[in-house]
């Protein structure tokens, strides 16, 4: 039951971003994404000087673009959404590079691609420079609510537990003969979800026991 206490999206550093309190990075980040939202979106210089600073702030933190660029694949899909905007939308058509898209629809379509990369990068560089349980003591003293503060390190302390225990379920399938990609085999995937829920429920009521058993009152030790 037991799992690390760093994360697979942090990258361990020395950097004045790193060393930054969580609470002024959250608060920078929070700041910084307003901005990029807030930013209309026929403002194209106004998206290059956002992502400069951006980038600007990564080149500090010395977290190399080849350890963020992977983990971007996230944004794929709003990427493809992005991308069919062009050419489901109504309004007056153009013709790029042979197709003739939705002029509205492609302005909106850049607009979503720029505003979401960029927060995708402002978050994983956020993740990259602060280690999670930084982030919740961040988030405490910012004011968040104990209760919230709480499940979020839960979630954090237990997914690795989580996706462990799937692993080693999907590992056994495999060994005997049951590949959990084919559409042939989802009942028995769909039964295999459903005990890891039940199993995941159930350790998640023998965990609140035990923090019962020894004072716990609702809010976490600081």
């Amino acid at each position: 039951m037991g799992a690390g206490h760093g994360h697979r999206l942090h990258f361990h550093g020395h950097s004045p971003i790193h060393r930054a309190p969580a609470h002024l990075k959250l608060l920078a980040l929070l700041g910084f994404m307003l901005v990029v939202v807030a930013t209309p979106g026929a403002w194209w210089p106004a998206f290059v000087v956002e992502a400069l600073v951006l980038l600007t702030v990564i080149g500090v933190s010395r977290v190399p673009v080849t350890y963020l660029a992977p983990r971007m694949v996230i944004e794929l899909p709003f990427a493809a959404f992005a991308l069919l905007m062009p050419f489901v939308a109504e309004g007056p058509r153009i013709e790029v590079l042979g197709l003739e898209v939705s002029e509205l629809g492609l302005d909106a379509g850049l607009t979503l691609l720029a505003k979401g990369s960029i927060g995708v990068l402002a978050s994983l560089t956020l993740a990259a420079t602060t280690e999670p349980q930084d982030v919740l003591r961040g988030l405490d003293r910012l004011g968040m609510p104990d209760l919230i503060v709480s499940i979020m390190g839960f979630m954090i302390r237990y997914v690795d537990v989580v996706t462990g225990e799937l692993s080693r379920m999907l590992v056994a399938m495999r060994s005997r003969g049951c590949d959990p990609r084919s559409p042939r085999q989802w009942p028995a995937l769909a039964r295999a979800m459903g005990a890891l829920f039940i199993r995941s429920y159930e350790r998640g009521e023998r965990v609140h026991l035990a923090m019962l058993s020894r004072g716990y009152d609702g809010s976490l030790p600081r």
